[in-house]
């Protein structure tokens, strides 16, 4: 298996490769939040220029190597300049009907599906998408290694971001605009002090232990 350098930039080398194949329109796909205790799972699906590659593209990395200022810079980029972006969510409540990695791949094709054009090769970071009948190519360590990949990372967690920002005031008193839902230390005395909000995932083992299901204000 190919070693992957965490700390070399992500390449074009997979859209390239594809490209000589005889692809135009090669979306890279991302997801942000599989590990967090509160909020959806976002997918998105970014597509490229094929030819005149912009020069902003030498800043991307994988999103979680990014400052919160450079990820917002790059996002509103990506969405002006891609030829297509497209965002697929899974909410709690469905995550802890059918598990967290079934609603990511739900959620990765919705980003699909909703693209303005449809791609003709998927690069997806880790899973496969049997629901997506389009060739592709499951890359571990894709959003390090794949530039398109690495775009769809950032859309994901940008966009994931605004909306625990959100859920921060609709839900006060749990930190969502700091934390973004993930098992902090002020998270889980929140959890300890309020129980679950209704964006909290029950079926998480954090919760669980916590008797989160006792409580009365998910519903």
């Amino acid at each position: 298996m190919k070693m992957v350098n965490r700390t070399a930039p992500p390449t074009l080398e997979q859209e390239d490769e594809l490209q000589l194949q005889g692809h135009e329109l090669i979306a890279g796909i991302d997801e942000v939040g599989r590990g967090a205790l509160a909020g959806p799972v976002v997918a998105a699906a970014v597509i490229l220029p094929s030819r005149d590659h912009p020069t902003w593209l030498g800043l991307v990395r994988d999103s979680k190597q990014l400052s919160p200022g450079k990820r917002q810079l790059l996002f509103d980029l990506i969405s002006k300049e891609a030829v297509a972006v497209g965002v697929g969510s899974i909410g709690a409540q469905v995550i802890d009907s059918i598990n967290i990695l079934e609603a990511t791949k739900i959620a990765m094709a919705r980003a699909v599906e909703v693209l303005r054009r449809q791609p003709s090769f998927l690069l997806i970071d880790s899973v496969t998408l049997p629901q997506c009948p389009m060739p592709q190519r499951s890359i571990i360590g894709g959003d390090r290694r794949c530039i398109s990949i690495a775009c769809a990372s950032i859309v994901a967690k940008v966009t994931r971001d605004h909306i625990m920002e959100e859920f921060g005031e609709s839900y006060p008193g749990y930190g969502f605009a700091r934390h973004k839902g993930y098992g902090t230390r002020e998270h889980i005395l929140s959890l300890r002090r309020l129980g679950p909000s209704p964006v909290h995932r029950l079926s998480f083992a954090p919760l669980r232990r916590l008797g989160a299901s006792q409580f009365p204000c998910r519903g």
